[in-house]
């Protein structure tokens, strides 16, 4: 991950954090993700406020008021209302997808789940979707969410990221390996 990526995501994890732990205290952590879900289809839905969030030529005063009006007619939850608030003050809105990752994350972990990054050549059918998803759940030991990605550059195989781990049982990870063993002969 570049320096600024990294730098983004741990300012966003501080501020999710905070924010997590104020709605749990609050018991508001329903109303929470629903409120993250209706702003994560805004983000997606809308490039003004893509714009917005990432424009520099916007001022911390024009951004928070903006911020807060959009938040308020949403009717997102009252600590993500401030939350939008205080970053547009401190200059901090342009985390706001990694914002939204680190809280459904920390809302996941919360329930016991875990969401696991699948990519194979073909698209996967419901029933291999399931099958994995239950021995997955059986080697992690919480529910296992399937994110479930196309890539043709696998040939064949999954990749399978759940957390920090990583099980690459693609026929393209075979091949690099072989062709790495062959220069090595070589």
């Amino acid at each position: 991950m570049s320096e600024p990526a990294s730098i983004s995501v741990g300012i966003a994890e501080r501020y999710a954090t905070a924010i997590f732990e104020i709605a749990k205290e609050n018991k508001r952590l329903a109303n929470l993700e629903t409120s993250l879900s209706d702003l994560s289809t805004a983000l997606g839905d809308s490039p003004e406020l893509r714009s917005l969030i990432a424009s520099p030529l916007v001022t911390r005063a024009e951004q928070e008021a903006a911020i807060s009006a959009i938040a308020e007619k949403m009717e997102l939850v009252q600590v993500l209302r401030k939350a939008l608030a205080l970053m547009a003050q401190k200059r901090r809105l342009f985390v706001l997808p990694q914002l939204i990752t680190a809280l459904r994350d920390l809302l996941a972990d919360e329930r016991g789940e875990v969401t696991a990054d699948v990519a194979s050549a073909k698209a996967l059918t419901k029933a291999q979707t399931d099958k994995l998803a239950a021995t997955l759940t059986e080697r992690v030991g919480k529910t296992v969410t399937i994110n479930a990605t196309v890539d043709e550059k696998l040939i064949g195989g999954l990749v399978v990221k759940v957390g920090s781990k990583m099980i690459d049982t693609s026929i393209r990870s075979k091949l690099n390996s072989l062709q790495n063993a062959m220069k090595e002969v070589g």
